[in-house]
């Protein structure tokens, strides 16, 4: 994403629940994670990676000190399964069909990197208190975390972005962190929809095109793009 860019616009359908209100989307993200060009193989496949653990403190002490790629979206966005088709690990974060069960942050390492994954926002089911809880963590590792290097916010594709989201939006504009927009399930849409979706959004959010990667862990599309950017992206924080 382009620093300073704007995010003008307005969502071309109803938010979540159905509300026929506009929503406007909020705050310039910086701009994007670095994109190589396309690379044929998934450079996460062939790194070893282990679990390090779970924590409810944003500024937790990890060691050794490394470059961290976090990954947010709503709580049935689908972040577990794509975080194990990124390192091809079908088991490494948990899958579960009930949304809502990543409540604290897990921290996955590399010989370069951390993947962090963040709890998921929006989950209805969840009290207000513990709704409260789980965004206080997020927000105080977005916009304080010095070793952060980059955010993956995934917005389900077949969706407009909810109130839940664009106040998301607004958190990562005001973390000023480099920000790739993944576009998850791609395979749920046909081959003549997927583009008019991926107008739509950038559209709705504010984006261009090129501050969007289109994903589906189960066709596997895009996900080899998206670990070559991870990857470089950590590596412009760690030369």
């Amino acid at each position: 994403m382009k620093a300073g860019g704007r995010t003008g616009g307005r969502t071309g359908g109803r938010a979540d629940g159905g509300n026929d209100r506009t929503l406007e989307p909020r705050g310039a993200l910086r701009g994007p994670l670095l994109r190589p060009g396309p690379d044929p193989s998934n450079p996460l496949h062939t790194q070893p990676i282990e679990f390090v653990g779970s924590f409810p403190d944003a500024a937790v002490t990890v060691e050794p000190v490394l470059p961290e790629i976090a990954f947010i979206g709503r709580s049935n966005v689908g972040k577990s399964s794509l975080l194990n088709a990124l390192v091809g690990r079908p088991g490494l974060a948990r899958v579960s069909g009930s949304p809502g069960k990543t409540t604290l942050l897990n921290f996955y390492r590399l010989p370069d990197l951390y993947l962090v994954d963040l709890p998921g926002y929006g989950f209805a089911r969840a009290s207000k208190g513990a709704r409260a809880g789980y965004r206080k963590l997020v927000n105080d590792y977005l916009l304080a975390r010095r070793t952060l290097a980059g955010v993956v916010w995934l917005l389900d594709i077949r969706h407009q972005p909810s109130a839940d989201d664009l106040a998301m939006q607004s958190t990562l504009a005001e973390s000023g962190r480099p920000v790739l927009v993944v576009l998850t399930k791609a395979d749920k849409l046909t081959r003549s929809n997927l583009p008019i979706r991926v107008a739509e959004l950038t559209e709705a959010l504010g984006l261009q095109q090129d501050q969007v990667e289109v994903t589906s862990s189960q066709s596997r599309q895009g996900i080899s793009e998206l670990a070559s950017s991870i990857v470089a992206a950590a590596a412009r924080e760690n030369p």
